[in-house]
């Protein structure tokens, strides 16, 4: 096994673009994002040796953090990232490898977030974290697809915004992502977290090229929401929503979402990644369902089994919700900044 450099080595490109596995997360622009934005290491442990074409590889990121210790994510701030394994039929040797390289670098522990089940990462690994994945197969008409949302919510406010004439723009420029990131701060804000800091979103439109759109709806050019979505061949990847609360009534987010869903079926896409849930965030889940989704459990897998450590412990403090709650936009900005880091 063999380790690689996924951000200067070109066969990782080439194994990304054909393996049938591999999504948004995996190419070298969110990998190159990573490391500029928050310092991240990236690397890919593989069968393949030097000057061979890559059949396999598992990419993973170390985290060095002294507030939460060091790590190797594959991959950090993805929802899922799948091993890429080949036909082998021993994929659990680069998992194995992975393992040696956790203990060789005195981490504090390895995890996997895999879509499929685990049962080829061999038995060196533990459930750690479960979630909820919602996705929409786009393979049955328009007509059909618009049937399939809830009626009495997401089609009566997709009608609302266009009875509104609540406008819509698409695009990546410096001004979309200012834009964008401004209702990420008042959603951060509604929900007492800090908002990711805006050179992660620069550094990603940069590098994702036209894989990456940042959608936005806007009354009377008062911006109210925005998506921003991912895209790798036929699949999207909705990865960012953030919207005004005093602009809810509109029906912006519906609105954003089923341009999306009519953009993605007319360009060829089948499938929409809706993202993961907490499995008690009962409201989001709800959300996501009225789109016609299907959601299966999605666990995340730890070597070794530690207890849980990350983004979503925020959430489970009360006293740093009131703290984030009371800082002024600015301060809750720089706080977004210092602590993303540490948490991927």
């Amino acid at each position: 096994m063999n380790i690689i450099d996924p951000l200067t080595d070109t066969r990782w490109d080439d194994l990304v673009a054909r393996h049938p596995s591999a999504t948004a997360f995996h190419r070298r622009g969110w990998l190159e994002s990573l490391k500029q934005t928050y310092g991240y290491e990236p690397f890919v442990i593989t069968s393949a040796f030097p000057g061979e074409l890559l059949r396999d590889g598992i990419v993973a990121c170390r985290i060095t953090s002294w507030l939460t210790g060091n790590r190797l994510v594959s991959l950090p701030f993805a929802d899922h990232c799948e091993p890429l394994f080949g036909d082998s039929g021993e994929p659990h040797l680069l998992s194995d490898r992975l393992v040696e390289e956790c203990n060789k670098q005195h981490c504090k522990y390895l995890e996997f977030r895999p879509l499929m089940a685990s049962a080829d990462l061999g038995n060196n690994y533990q459930p750690s974290e479960s979630f909820y994945f919602h996705e929409l197969d786009l393979s049955p008409t328009i007509e059909q697809l618009f049937k399939g949302l809830s009626k009495d919510s997401i089609q009566r406010k997709i009608r609302r915004a266009e009875k509104e004439q609540v406008s819509y723009e698409v695009g990546r420029t410096d001004e979309f992502i200012e834009t964008f990131h401004n209702l990420l701060v008042i959603t951060r804000r509604r929900h007492h977290l800090p908002p990711q800091p805006i050179n992660w979103f620069k550094n990603l439109a940069k590098n994702m090229g036209d894989a990456l759109h940042i959608r936005l709806a806007r009354k009377n050019g008062t911006p109210i929401a925005a998506l921003l979505t991912l895209r790798h061949r036929s699949n999207i990847i909705y990865k960012y929503g953030c919207s005004d609360g005093a602009f809810h009534q509109l029906g912006g987010m519906p609105f954003l979402f089923w341009k999306l869903i009519e953009e993605g079926k007319a360009t060829g896409a089948t499938c929409l990644d809706f993202g993961r849930s907490e499995l008690d965030n009962e409201g989001l889940v709800a959300f996501k369902d009225k789109f016609g989704t299907t959601k299966k459990t999605l666990t995340y897998y730890r070597y070794p089994q530690t207890k849980k450590q990350n983004a979503s412990s925020w959430g489970d403090s009360g006293l740093a919700r009131r703290v984030f709650s009371a800082l002024p936009d600015g301060v809750l900005s720089a706080a977004g900044k210092v602590l993303y880091r540490h948490i991927g």
